[in-house]
């Protein structure tokens, strides 16, 4: 049996676009993707609204991710894979975060990953990157308020995760050809959304997994 965690912010976790609701468990990406994997392989979802990569939200504690993935390899260990989807948070960061930072953060994240200490005899994770879908103009002036610059910053983060994935040995995926945010908030994905990314995500896991 094959162990992956998929490490993410609320897109991961299943806001309901528009709301502070949560989807209903099937419908959320790692679920769909588990499901898609069949029997061989479980994924765990470790989701939290509010997350960026390395930095500390002002408003909110827990949403540092570089400073809680120690814990996370430690307590889901031994993992086989680590799928990350986080940077649209860090964009969002005091309302001038950019994707080049996001990409800082995201190199951070895979070298806590391999340089982890672990039991004798585990391994570390493979690492698969995730580039977050685009974010859209809502149909929300407020939320349009909220986000400003990050809806060209968010079409940045491909090519620059991209770039890391390559320099680190990871898996890529960008989530946008295969799920649109909805227009609600211009920033979270509705249920057909959020199980198309875990089904589309399933190729490229098995192939890392050799499933």
């Amino acid at each position: 049996m094959k162990t992956v965690l998929a490490y993410g912010d609320s897109l991961t976790w299943g806001l309901v676009p528009g709301t502070r609701e949560r989807h209903v468990f099937a419908d959320r990406w790692p679920n769909a993707l588990e499901r898609e994997l069949g029997e061989g392989a479980r994924v765990i979802e470790n989701g939290v609204s509010g997350r960026t990569t390395v930095l500390d939200d002002p408003f909110g504690p827990g949403r540092n991710g570089a400073a809680h993935l120690p814990m996370m390899l430690s307590a889901h260990a031994p993992l086989d894979l680590l799928v990350f989807m986080l940077g649209i948070n860090d964009l969002n960061y005091s309302n001038g975060g950019r994707a080049f930072e996001a990409m800082q953060g995201m190199t951070r994240l895979v070298e806590i990953v391999k340089s982890h200490p672990l039991e004798p005899g585990m391994t570390a994770p493979q690492v698969l990157i995730v580039a977050p879908p685009h974010l859209c103009a809502p149909d929300d002036p407020d939320y349009e308020g909220y986000f400003g610059h990050t809806i060209e910053e968010s079409r940045k983060l491909a090519p620059l995760y991209m770039r890391v994935a390559d320099e680190q040995g990871c898996g890529f995926f960008d989530a946008a050809g295969a799920a649109d945010v909805s227009p609600v908030d211009g920033c979270h994905l509705d249920a057909e959304n959020t199980r198309a990314l875990g089904r589309a995500l399933a190729p490229d896991v098995r192939r890392i997994l050799e499933l």
